[in-house]
């Protein structure tokens, strides 16, 4: 037991590089895969967590009935939707979208929501509760009004400010007949009809929130929202909103010129585990045929009776819907990855694990002589593998949590982000760690098993140099006389170790086709087929992240092809090679290989993005800039010097004597 601890503890201290290199390919694979794969439980339940706490309508209803809701209307659906008791939360009034000239001197297309109820205090508002931004004082005689608070298509309006509302241009949206609109002209007062609004603060409301607007879909039609992901479009775009009270709303001949045509509904709180699970969906599409049933008359014989009400719920509010619709792309792109990182893990893994037993084979074999048996000796290969990636997936847990944490910043590029719940998906976590685990595992045995079946004897004997043959380009003769000595041996050497070329070659292209799809996903926001800079962001965190991977790739194959070769580099040095004449023998191999991965790259690439897009539901090959071929293979050539620039130190400070000593 004494000599196999001490030969565990040897290869811990004459294999840090080694054991460093599992630790940081873990790492990255973990955390990056688990960080962007569980940001969308994150985003939902931050939606979640501040849906519950505004008080957000889950159903907002909207009359069809020019006389709007009665008090018996809101007492009839008070009544039909209490549950267990506890009555839901309605709030009444009126919204129209129209266009309102302000004070820079253009006109925007607002949502203006006259509410019952209205209070100064906006926090005291019983549903949909609002964020105070900013506010000012204004006087008493004037008619206060919240504004939304800005985004990037409106530059803002400030507090006490005035803007001017006439209401015959809000009958103009509503399709109000003329005649009805030159009756109320003429005996409607001017001021009556024509009103000042001040603004007295800037509000946050949970019910718009994505700084690029919303469609416009509170009047006429039913409510649709657009396919998110494509973007706002051609539609109508809100640029902003108004909140004020419905007092202000002009009376003709003793009734309302405009009738409450919305009922703001929150249902009793329910055990439905978030507002995007379907058992909320469930709860809710119940509720919704309930109300249509309430707002359906009898029909009249020969007749279809048809509701009286549009419903509208949280899955027709356009940021709530179109946030958690490109937070679940976000989850799907981490899937993809997933894959992707645990194969390049498992080839970097093997390949180490691989070395590291040939270097030790008279270690192995003596070892079997002692009488350990096979499983012992590969146990402690395992355990060295194990250890190097508990550490890895440890690390990567907090940064997967701080990746989540950046993609849900990120966000907040397009949407005024709900408070961030400290909520981190472990399930995703334990997924991708756990199938790492199990990859190398099977990687490290596979290896150990090789190793122990041979012979002690033969585990002794230096292991055999590989036969010398000719490569492919030596039966072309007329290229092959081209070469110089140099670029011949070159050739030879990588193509001689084909198993090093290859595990080179396959993860440089899994690289190139993770940075091409970062690319890919960056290009559909530039081209505006995706509407969001929050993607833009998780695109160019791809881009980093797969150029990273590339990196630690070649890095840790190269820096296993150097170790092979110390004697070889050493060689070249007593023969009076310079440093550079040494160092570029190794990087033009390095080279060569990144070249072939990046060729190879190019269909693996377009397999990617062609599954990316059709997970993301956006998208084709064809629709991809023509440049953005030509930036991936750059990156990926941009992280592979910056490889051989490392590498430098260590080959030249190959110690020549104990390197000619060696066998190799």
């Amino acid at each position: 037991m004494k000599t196999y601890l001490k030969t565990l503890g040897r290869m811990f201290s004459h294999h840090i590089t080694r054991f460093l290199s599992i630790i940081f390919i873990v790492l990255l694979a973990v955390g990056f895969s688990s960080g962007i794969g569980s940001a969308n439980t994150k985003i939902d339940r931050s939606l979640s967590d501040y849906y519950s706490a505004n008080s957000v309508s889950d159903i907002i209803l909207k009359s069809k009935s020019d006389d709007g809701f009665s008090s018996d209307d809101v007492a009839a659906v008070g009544e039909l939707l209490t549950c267990d008791g506890v009555a839901p939360k309605i709030g009444t009034g009126m919204s129209v979208d129209v266009q309102l000239e302000y004070p820079d001197g253009n006109s925007y297309l607002t949502r203006i929501y006259f509410i019952d109820d209205f209070s100064t205090s906006v926090e005291d508002w019983q549903i949909n509760t609002a964020e105070v931004i900013s506010s000012v004082t204004v006087g008493e005689d004037d008619i206060a009004a919240y504004a939304q608070q800005a985004n990037r298509s409106l530059a803002g309006v400030a507090e006490g400010s005035e803007l001017t509302i006439d209401f015959v241009d809000i009958l103009d949206q509503l399709s109000v007949d003329d005649t009805t609109k030159n009756l109320i002209e003429m005996f409607l007062p001017e001021e009556d009809r024509i009103k000042q609004v001040t603004i007295a603060g800037t509000i946050q409301s949970p019910l718009m929130f994505a700084f690029d607007g919303e469609p416009s879909y509170v009047n006429g039609e039913d409510a649709e929202i657009p396919e998110t992901g494509t973007g706002l479009g051609e539609l109508v775009t809100i640029q902003n909103a108004i909140w004020l009270s419905s007092d202000i709303i002009p009376s003709l001949m003793g009734s309302a010129l405009l009738p409450t045509g919305d009922m703001y509904i929150s249902l009793s709180p329910q055990d439905h585990g978030g507002i995007f699970t379907e058992e909320y969906k469930e709860y809710i599409e119940g509720a919704s045929e309930e109300l249509a049933a309430l707002f359906t008359p009898q029909p009249t014989e020969g007749e279809v009776a048809e509701s009286t009400v549009q419903i509208i719920d949280l899955y027709d509010n356009f940021s709530f819907y179109s946030l958690h619709s490109y937070s679940q792309k976000v989850q799907a792109l981490g899937w993809v990855l997933v894959v992707a990182f645990i194969f390049v893990t498992a080839l970097v893994v093997f390949s180490n694990v691989s070395r590291l037993m040939e270097e030790e084979r008279g270690q192995v074999a003596c070892l079997r002589t002692l009488g350990y048996s096979a499983f012992k000796i590969i146990f402690k290969y395992a355990l060295f593998a194990a250890i190097a990636t508990g550490i890895g997936g440890v690390a990567g847990y907090f940064v997967g949590s701080g990746v989540s944490i950046f993609v849900f910043e990120v966000f907040g590029y397009s949407y005024a982000m709900p408070p961030m719940s400290g909520y981190f998906d472990v399930t995703f976590f334990l997924i991708v760690f756990c199938i790492i685990v199990a990859a190398i595992m099977f990687a490290t045995l596979f290896s150990g098993i090789k190793m122990t079946t041979e012979t002690p004897a033969n585990l002794l004997r230096p292991k055999p140099p590989k036969a010398g043959k000719k490569v492919i380009f030596e039966h072309i003769s007329w290229l092959w006389n081209l070469l110089s000595f140099k670029y011949k041996s070159t050739v030879r050497n990588v193509l001689r170790y084909q198993s090093r070329f290859l595990m080179t070659v396959i993860s440089v292209a899994i690289s190139m086709a993770l940075v091409m799809g970062g690319l890919a996903i960056l290009d559909l926001c530039t081209t505006g087929l995706i509407q969001s800079d929050s993607i833009i962001g998780i695109a160019i965190m791809i881009i980093a992240f797969a150029g990273l991977l590339t990196a630690v790739v070649v890095y840790t194959l190269t820096n296993i092809n150097i170790s092979e070769r110390n004697r070889e580099l050493a060689t070249l040095m007593v023969l009076g090679y310079h440093d550079g004449e040494v160092s570029g023998y190794i990087y033009l191999e390095i080279y060569i290989d990144a070249l072939v991965g990046i060729i190879f790259g190019y269909p693996l690439a377009a397999l990617l993005i062609w599954v990316v897009f059709t997970m993301i539901g956006i998208g084709t090959l064809g629709g991809i800039s023509w440049y953005m071929w030509l930036a991936a293979p750059c990156v990926v050539a941009l992280f592979t010097w910056l490889v051989t620039i490392l590498l430098r130190r260590k080959i030249v400070r190959i110690d020549m004597n104990e390197s000619l000593k060696a066998i190799e």
